[in-house]
């Protein structure tokens, strides 16, 4: 039953990345020229969405499903860390043409050249391990 629900949740998002423009190569391209405020405004309003759950899970003290207590650690603070993986997770982004959701969202629309791109971030994933206990953290 749980995957049933994942898979409608995954299928419903694919659809509103799709319809939002969200995966659109040329909308991508548009917002790393600065010529569209598209991009960054789908982006900025799903930050502001999450810091405002984020804030309502924390203060209200929410449980998930289990009654488990929902514990949102904070997060080291580290300027190497996120500039050296801002920078090649925006390479990536930029020279791919879409971020992880995206790529599913665009094999799913029937773009399957993504498929490669989707090799290269997961043969990017299994090297960061292997390079993981190297890096500033």
């Amino acid at each position: 039953m749980k995957s049933t629900i994942y898979l409608f949740i995954g299928i419903t998002f694919g659809i509103i990345m799709y319809k939002s423009e969200a995966a659109s190569w040329f909308r991508i391209y548009e917002m790393f020229h600065f010529q569209s405020f598209h991009m960054f405004g789908l982006m900025g309003s799903a930050v502001l969405v999450g810091i405002v759950l984020v804030q309502f899970i924390k203060r209200k003290k929410l449980v998930d499903i289990n009654g488990q207590r929902i514990e949102i650690a904070d997060k080291a603070k580290s300027i190497p860390r996120y500039l050296i993986g801002g920078i090649i997770f925006g390479l990536g982004w930029a020279l791919a043409g879409a971020c992880p959701g995206p790529m599913f969202v665009l094999i799913g629309a029937g773009y399957f050249p993504m498929m490669i791109v989707i090799m290269g971030a997961v043969l990017g994933t299994w090297f960061y391990g292997l390079l993981k206990n190297r890096l500033p953290h």
